[in-house]
């Protein structure tokens, strides 16, 4: 059952009705928008309210919750209160969480499947974290989002991010349709997703994002104390939305994925060992969830030799394999091709790194995500009313 695995226990999406796709459709729902489907069951919980603010943050993992509990009051009091845990949606990684929230869709449908994908007929590697307009995001992501379904229904939508990410390919493939509010810092996101919620008078979605979690559990490791000083600053911003919110305003926090620490001694290297290089053409995905496009009759091979080396450290699927997992939700056609030949997932607290290939700093990260680990896959969502 959804948050009572153990931490590295495997898990599967809850696409309809427990996931992180399910959120922002049942927001709507309460809002009145026509043809959403309230698969969380918040309209009698949250009846009369016609503003809602829904907050991500980035690596806010339901198993980091009791971790960040000595620095988070406020957090710990509304996950007793007022918390349960949903799954994110596969791979547990930002840019296909942020979509999926997004369009309310899972990722087969909306497809941006990863961290980084190969476009399909080149070798070019796009990462959605640096996407700007190529390939252009309303052909890459076709789904109608959460946010344009909502406008079109007369509410008003806002989104509020870092500064940096307003117009980028990723935000316009997650977020088009809502009015664009650059935020930097807790205090500007608590003023302008407030601002945003009380603005008119009609129904009303903000949508916010906070990365400082996450960022830091990447660089330090959970619970390391730059860990600790952004859950402290987290929950500072939860009590500003909290004691912010007007008596027909409800606030949803989720999150994206969690993280786990990777030690040193658990990383593979597939730029320095050639039996992992061997047959592969373009190496995707990130380093607990590895795409492999392989020469031309190389899968099996390639598959063998990634099996052999990696043992009981990761499932080294082929990509129809993959598919039939379920882990995208079915998946569109014209995605396939996205997904590797081969599928890497990563066990246990293991990860294959690039070293030449990724960004130096990926080497030097501690925590990570990606796979489907409870620890990973969990979100919290918290329901709050004015």
């Amino acid at each position: 059952m959804t948050g009572r695995a153990r931490p590295l226990e495997v898990v599967a999406p809850a696409y309809g009705g427990g996931s992180l796709a399910d959120v922002l459709p049942s927001a709507l729902a309460v809002l009145g928008v026509p043809g959403a489907t309230d698969l969380l069951e918040l309209t009698a919980e949250l009846s009369g309210v016609r503003r809602i603010a829904v907050l991500l943050v980035d690596g806010l993992g339901w198993y980091q919750i009791p971790t960040a509990a000595p620095y988070a009051p406020t957090l710990t009091g509304l996950t007793a209160a007022a918390g349960r845990p949903l799954t994110c949606g596969f791979p547990s990684t930002t840019p296909t969480s942020l979509v999926t929230l997004g369009t309310g869709a899972p990722p087969g449908a909306h497809g941006v499947l990863g961290f980084t994908l190969r476009v399909p007929g080149t070798e070019r590697v796009l990462n959605h974290i640096e996407w700007v307009d190529d390939p252009p995001p309303l052909r890459w992501q076709p789904v109608t989002t959460a946010l344009q379904r909502a406008r079109a229904a007369g509410v008003a939508v806002t989104v509020v991010s870092r500064p940096e990410f307003g117009g980028t390919g990723l935000t316009l493939a997650a977020n088009r349709g809502g009015d664009y509010r650059g935020a930097a810092g807790v205090d500007a996101v608590a003023a302008a997703m407030l601002t945003a919620l009380t603005a008119g008078s009609g129904p009303t979605l903000v949508s916010g994002y906070h990365p400082d979690v996450d960022r830091h559990g990447h660089l330090s490791g959970v619970d390391s104390l730059p860990w600790r000083v952004a859950v402290t600053e987290l929950d500072g911003l939860l009590a500003r939305l909290v004691d912010g919110l007007p008596p027909d305003a409800a606030l949803l926090v989720t999150a994206d994925h969690g993280q786990l620490d990777v030690p040193d001694g658990h990383r593979f290297d597939l730029d320095t060992d050639p039996r992992l290089l061997d047959g592969v053409r373009v190496v995707a995905g990130e380093p607990r969830v590895r795409y492999l496009h392989v020469a031309p009759g190389a899968t099996a091979d390639v598959a063998a030799a990634w099996s052999g080396v990696l043992g009981a450290a990761a499932r080294v699927l082929t990509r129809a394999e993959a598919v039939a997992t379920g882990w995208y939700g079915p998946v569109a056609t014209e995605h396939l091709g996205r997904i590797g030949d081969v599928v890497v997932v990563c066990n246990d607290t293991y990860a294959v790194m690039a070293s030449r290939s990724d960004p130096p700093a990926v080497s030097r990260l501690v925590a990570f995500h990606g796979a489907d680990t409870a620890t990973e896959m969990t979100i919290p969502l918290l329901v709050v009313r004015g």
